[in-house]
């Protein structure tokens, strides 16, 4: 498990007590052998794609213990213990340490300036628990929080429409995620009468040469797709000419279903995308979405400000 970037700052500065200087990324390694890390724990990206988590972590951790006055730069992207670095390792706890940080970086907060080091707290203060997450994961697990709910509500919006109005927007979801190319009515909806199993179909590339089967159901998120209709449209796709068909549902399948398009191993080829999937491609494609607002958020220009002359 990547460790949570307060107990990094420890070990970062007890890896900084017995060493030189360190860059940031030369914090990576033996924090890595420390805390045992497997590679895909190393290399874990945040679900956003905005960086990759352990080493978001040590960054933050580093960035706290330099305001707290732990660790100092002697140049651009090196750290260096301080004499009250090493004070507090001999004198003072894991938990003391990550406590003395808590309260110097919320005293120094825009947000909180009430707060300061050493001053006496309420006793609402005193039962404060220093935040577990980086400052970038909040923002992470917001943005996640605030997709999910979009989610939601968009499989609500199309249970309340009728069938044949979601076997458009299958198509439209389609047509967005770049199929038909450029070509004009690349997807169209079968009639509701005597489709062979399929509801519509969409051509595969900008030429069209081939078409790929559509089967679209509007299920209440308790009802799962099971084996027997994902069995039928893979009869009528199995007769067209491409033998490529999407089955997507607004809820989910059975394990039935799925061992069974598993285990054709492509004769024909099957995409199974559940509710969740395809809320997501929805959201992430914009189809019928319109943006609320965006976050600008700045970081030091570090050229700039090494220019400057150090203090003593």
């Amino acid at each position: 498990m990547i460790p949570r970037f307060d107990t990094i700052r420890i070990q970062a500065l007890l890896l900084l007590q017995d060493s030189a200087p360190l860059r940031t990324r030369d914090f990576r390694a033996p924090l890595a052998r420390h805390f045992e890390l497997t590679d895909e724990e190393i290399n874990a990206e945040y679900p956003s794609g905005n960086g990759n988590i352990f080493s978001d972590r040590i960054s933050w951790a580093l960035s706290y213990l330099f305001i707290a006055g732990l660790v100092e730069k002697p140049q651009r992207g090196v750290y260096r213990i301080t004499q009250k670095g090493r004070e507090m390792l001999k004198s003072s706890t894991a938990e003391q340490i990550n406590q003395y940080i808590s309260d110097i970086v919320q005293a120094r907060s825009v947000d909180r300036p009430a707060t300061t080091a050493g001053k006496k707290k309420s006793a609402d203060e005193e039962t404060t628990v220093p935040p577990a997450q980086t400052p970038q994961e909040l923002l992470e697990n917001s943005y996640e929080k605030i997709k999910r709910s979009v989610y939601a509500e968009i499989l609500t919006t199309i249970l309340g429409k009728k069938p044949a109005e979601f076997e458009k927007l299958v198509v439209k979801l389609l047509q967005a995620k770049g199929y038909g190319g450029e070509v004009k009515d690349s997807g169209t909806v079968t009639r509701q009468t005597n489709d062979g199993g399929i509801d519509g179909m969409i051509r595969e590339d900008v030429l069209g040469f081939n078409r790929i089967s559509i089967q679209a159901k509007r299920y209440a998120p308790q009802h799962n797709v099971g084996r027997e209709e994902v069995q039928r449209f893979v009869g009528a796709v199995a007769a067209t000419p491409s033998k490529k068909g999407v089955f997507i549902t607004t809820s989910g399948y059975s394990r039935g279903a799925a061992d069974y398009v598993r285990n054709l191993n492509g004769n024909p080829t099957i995409i199974l995308i559940d509710g969740a999937q395809m809320a997501q491609y929805i959201y992430d494609y914009g189809l019928g979405m319109q943006t609320e607002k965006l976050l600008e958020i700045k970081k030091m220009d570090m050229d700039f400000w090494d220019q400057m002359e150090d203090g003593d």
